[in-house]
């Protein structure tokens, strides 16, 4: 590609947007409200848009994977949080070692599938 980026910011739908937003906020994300129907979260360089849209497909079939250096101690960031007490719906793997990386799963209140996890090697 002859384009150079500065970054990429994927849109994502919630079935109920308050909670969502709640959700994302809790989670550690910081939230900029960019209309009355979608927020930008970020994470320093790293962001998204969430949008109060539902599509069941849509939401059925968006995943995000979110590359840290540490993930056991992601794990426990997370784990310290309780949001799969908070949010019913919100629901939080262990670690699944594989040959390629390690990885653990989030699912957000809406079921958006989040896959944090750490590459073994260079390949991605």
């Amino acid at each position: 590609m002859n384009i150079l980026g500065k970054s990429i910011r994927p849109f994502i739908g919630a079935k109920n947007y308050s909670i969502s937003r709640s959700f994302y906020r809790d989670l550690g994300f910081e939230e900029i409200i960019t209309s009355k129907n979608m927020s930008y979260f970020h994470s320093g360089a790293f962001g998204f848009y969430l949008q109060d849209a539902f599509v069941k497909d849509w939401i059925d079939n968006s995943m995000i994977f979110f590359e840290v250096d540490d993930l056991e101690k992601s794990l426990k960031t997370i784990q310290d949080l309780k949001l799969t007490q908070k949010y019913p719906k919100v629901r939080l793997s262990n670690i699944k070692y594989d040959e390629w990386g390690n990885e653990f799963f989030l699912h957000d209140p809406s079921g958006i599938l989040w896959h944090f996890g750490k590459f073994n090697s260079v390949k991605k």
